[in-house]
């Protein structure tokens, strides 16, 4: 009884995290950081979508890599049906293959490292989850190699300067996700403190093996 409603509760806070995300990755984040224009790079879904993987493995904390699957489900199925209505199909299915396999590489990482040191697990778990979610996305929506998903955007595959500050030209798409990738790393690092403070209130179920 207490895992279904702690589930149900997980399930709908991964929903309303993606849900956000996919509404605020419409915003770009304005202002200027050492001579690089945020705009062209950032949006504010970029800090929001790292809760996801805080869910997750919370869930995967408390009640095991099963319950935390159910979890992220939830967070696929609310995904790509947002995704459809909002963007074009190449985008929808960027976004979901990318955080469907991010998400169960998390809960897999989180696993296997559950005994070691406390932050160990949720750090490991989502930095790799977030490289690998970054470096799917933008690769399945952007690069020309994935075309047959669905047309190229010219805008995107047109080479830049990387970043928008450095000598050496990238086609675009590649900024974008170095730019996603860092915000993403550095939220991610930051929720280790909401992580290490929820830990002696949301703890293993006796049937989860103990995380040190």
């Amino acid at each position: 009884m207490l895992s279904s409603r702690y589930t149900f509760i997980y399930a709908l806070l991964m929903a309303a995290i993606v849900g956000a995300s996919n509404f605020l990755v419409q915003f770009p984040v304005t202002g200027t950081l050492w001579g690089i224009a945020l705009g062209d790079l950032l949006t504010w879904g970029a800090f929001t979508y790292p809760v996801a993987f805080l869910i997750t493995d919370l869930t995967n904390r408390q009640f095991g890599p099963s319950i935390a699957r159910r979890v992220v489900l939830v967070g696929f199925v609310v995904g790509v049906a947002l995704s459809f209505w909002i963007s074009v199909p190449r985008i929808a299915i960027a976004s979901g293959t990318a955080f469907l396999i991010g998400q169960l590489l998390d809960i897999s990482v989180f696993n296997e490292l559950r005994r070691k040191t406390w932050w160990k697990a949720p750090l490991a778990a989502s930095l790799i989850g977030t490289v690998v979610d970054t470096i799917l996305f933008f690769s399945l929506a952007f690069a020309p190699l994935f075309a047959f998903i669905g047309p190229n955007e010219n805008f995107a595959i047109q080479s830049a300067p990387i970043l928008g500050a450095f000598a050496a030209e990238a086609p675009r798409w590649i900024s974008w996700a170095l730019g996603d990738l860092v915000v993403k790393i550095l939220v991610g690092v930051v929720l280790l403190l909401p992580y290490g403070a929820l830990m002696n209130v949301l703890k293993p179920m006796p049937q989860v093996a103990p995380a040190s």
